[in-house]
């Protein structure tokens, strides 16, 4: 699916701010770029349009050979990590161009993608907001519990995707329709007002919508 371009970024944390009229703004702060970029695709060549952007350099002997010689035919750095992003149309981006924070301005509209905050192993309640079962006489020991999830004879399983304990969070996420609030070129920051996905120094990427 085609996609508006991005920015990569790691999540610093959240502060405030305050704006013209004197009320506290939360923001979730992102250190964003800059991100070379270090492959262009075009439909001719591969089929689809796309940029592959990275951030974070590297050393040498935590980088693998196959990646050395990608980033050197890029002529960019090492760097930790690579991410696509699909376009509607041509990219206009050149390999080896530097992304930065610069392409967003106060008051857009973004959309950030994220890895979620693991929960680990959590029950049906917690995870699916069960309602559990009546807290009265002749219910016992059933509170929280998920209740029947067998079947008939055929098939005779239960069936995938049904709501149970298991591990929580830790997924990729996007979340839409957050603001920029302010941008600081000189510090390669971003504030954004919104629910970020992900925990403090996670990675995220940052889109227009």
């Amino acid at each position: 699916m085609a996609e508006k371009m991005g920015i990569l970024g790691r999540k610093l944390g959240m502060t405030r701010i305050f704006d013209g009229t004197g009320a506290a703004v939360p923001v979730t702060v992102i250190e964003a770029g800059p991100c070379p970029v270090t492959q262009v695709k075009t439909v001719e060549k591969d089929g689809y349009n796309a940029i592959q952007i990275a951030i974070t350099p590297a050393k040498e002997k935590h980088t693998p050979k196959a990646m050395r010689g990608h980033f050197a035919k890029a002529g960019t750095g090492l760097y930790r990590h690579v991410r696509e992003i699909r376009l509607a149309g041509v990219p206009e981006q050149q390999l080896g161009q530097e992304l930065t924070v610069e392409m967003f301005s106060a008051g857009d509209v973004v959309k950030v993608t994220g890895t979620s905050v693991g929960k680990g192993y959590q029950g049906r309640m917690r995870r699916w907001n069960f309602a559990g079962s009546k807290d009265s006489h002749g219910c016992e020991k059933v509170h929280r519990n998920n209740g029947s999830v067998g079947n008939n004879t055929f098939p005779g399983h239960v069936f995938k995707g049904r709501k149970m304990a298991g591990h929580w969070g830790n997924e990729t996420v996007t979340e839409l329709g957050l603001t920029v609030i302010d941008v600081r070129l000189e510090d390669n920051v971003i504030l954004i007002r919104g629910s970020v996905p992900g925990p403090k120094n996670g990675l995220v990427l940052i889109r227009k919508q």
